[in-house]
């Protein structure tokens, strides 16, 4: 880069900044006028310019700042390898597909074998293990940490039974002492969830590393974002490659891309029933996508990074001021709980309203949502009450009871950065007041 466009890229960046803070002034919140979201992307000046940075590389795949963040974000999280992929719902199909590999000989997943999972959480969790032709065995949740009932784990556990895939609701871990003592015992695979869960950790140790692979997102919602994007986590270097197969098209050749002859025999492979010598660049050993990520997204990743920290002490710091402020009306609402020896970092905060309160939940949220407090269900609820997965073969260990309760009386809030004190008050107002108002009205009539 000539020194002459060096300059003309500072003086750009220079340009963004001064954009970024007349784009976006802070201004104190206005209760009852301004919105309090569940989630939303918390960014600075430095996440725009570090995008923009990388659009006048116009390197439009992955590149330079892809490598970066994959290196950090692994670092992090205290595993070896982290792959980048579009999307957390893309990185569970990479995640499930990668197991179904030949590579993995009598180990790999095959159709009609199954895979212990809950049916109260995003839809995604549960997709790719459709999507690669295996059967969900769902077991029921408990409450209030929202998680699989570990009591009913191990009869879960059939001859067919090959695979976990759990998500730690919410950010709040699963019980893993119990899922790793069943993985140990039957030689099954685990695949974590942790696209809610980034920071979190179980007997202080991060989530995502007990797995033998661990998925994340970095959609808007979620502890940083990149806009679309998530990522496969994992120790195993025979996994890593697989994962990124499946990622790349398919392919055996692990060149980056505008990468040629990175094994240093392009041109000396047999492989199948392929002429010796065959362009190992085209050489496909998998029926894979294309789940990259930009170059761009990275960049942007790059720069929230350096934010993870400070943002996960903040939704955990949320969380407790909603736990204590809210903690006079559990005749009411069942407050959560983090699962025992787990340290939350919080995506949300969830609340089920109990059998005889006056508001029941659909009342209590409009309440809310009328005051600009937004509200969501806990996703899916019951997954197999979803339209889309009325037919779906799969396996039940005993009723959903709790996951019912939860389709029809949970929901929860936010916890994320971007909320402030002035915020958390009102929310807390709001509850107040709706309860008052509630039994005020029930002692008249």
């Amino acid at each position: 880069m000539s020194e002459e466009t060096n300059e003309i890229r500072a003086a750009i960046l220079s340009l963004v900044r001064e954009y970024c803070r007349a784009q976006w002034p802070s201004h104190s919140f206005r209760p009852g006028e301004d919105r309090v979201p569940v989630s939303g992307k918390v960014f600075d000046e430095a996440d725009v310019v570090s995008l923009v940075d990388s659009s006048l590389d116009f390197w439009l795949t992955t590149g330079r700042f892809a490598d970066e963040f994959e290196r950090e974000f692994a670092h992090f999280c205290g595993v070896r390898h982290a792959l980048l992929t579009n999307s957390g719902s893309s990185a569970n199909l990479l995640a499930v597909s990668a197991l179904t590999s030949p590579r993995l000989g009598e180990r790999r997943l095959k159709p009609g074998d199954e895979v212990v999972t809950v049916a109260a959480g995003f839809p995604t969790t549960v997709n790719p293990i459709l999507q690669n032709g295996l059967v969900p065995v769902f077991v029921d949740i408990t409450l209030p940490t929202y998680n699989a009932a570990a009591e009913q784990l191990a009869s879960a556990v059939g001859p067919r039974t090959r695979a976990i895939m759990l998500a730690h609701t919410l950010g709040n871990p699963f019980d893993v002492d119990a899922v790793m003592e069943l993985v140990e015992r039957h030689q099954l695979w685990l695949i974590e969830d942790m696209c809610d869960a980034v920071g979190s950790e179980y007997d202080g140790r991060p989530v995502g590393t007990f797995g033998h692979l661990a998925t994340t997102s970095f959609y808007p919602a979620h502890h940083i974002t990149t806009g679309e994007g998530g990522a496969v986590l994992t120790n195993s270097p025979l996994l890593k490659k697989l994962v990124e197969s499946f990622r790349d098209w398919g392919r055996d050749c692990w060149c980056a891309p505008g990468k040629d002859n990175t094994c240093g025999k392009r041109f000396e492979w047999q492989l199948g029933e392929l002429p010796a010598g065959y362009d190992h660049k085209y050489t496909y050993g998998h029926i894979g996508y294309n789940l990259k990520v930009t170059d761009m997204q990275a960049a942007i990743g790059v720069s929230q990074l350096q934010k993870l920290p400070r943002f996960i002490e903040r939704r955990r710091e949320n969380f407790a001021v909603l736990r204590e402020g809210l903690s006079e009306l559990q005749r009411y609402l069942i407050l959560p709980e983090p699962t025992a020896g787990s340290s939350p970092s919080w995506f949300g905060f969830p609340i089920t309203v109990r059998e005889g309160s006056p508001l029941r939940r659909t009342e209590l949220v409009q309440w809310l949502e009328s005051r600009g407090i937004a509200t969501r269900q806990l996703f899916a609820g019951n997954l197999l009450r979803q339209p889309a997965y009325a037919n779906i073969p799969h396996r039940l260990v005993r009723p959903l009871t709790q996951t019912d309760r939860v389709m029809r009386d949970t929901f929860w809030i936010g916890v994320y950065p971007g909320l402030s004190h002035e915020m958390l008050d009102y929310v807390l107002r709001t509850f107040n007041q709706a309860f008052g108002e509630a039994a005020a009205g029930a002692a008249a009539a």
